[in-house]
């Protein structure tokens, strides 16, 4: 299963990590990414989402507790 979120299509970021000294490293920004129940089509479903989309669905009151 991939770093993706199943809801927004979020996925890893890549760039440099800087030293003090400016030398430059590749590095990877992972997604934070939580399992939750949802909602699909009417039936409770476990997906992986970020936790951005986990605070929408929670004001829209889509997850199940």
């Amino acid at each position: 299963m991939s770093r993706k979120c199943a809801i927004t299509g979020k996925k890893a970021l890549s760039g440099n990590k800087r030293s003090h000294s400016l030398h430059a490293t590749r590095r990877k920004w992972n997604v934070n990414l939580q399992k939750v129940k949802v909602m699909v089509d009417g039936k409770p479903q476990v997906v992986r989402i970020s936790a951005r989309a986990l605070k929408t669905l929670k004001k829209a009151n889509q997850v199940v507790a």
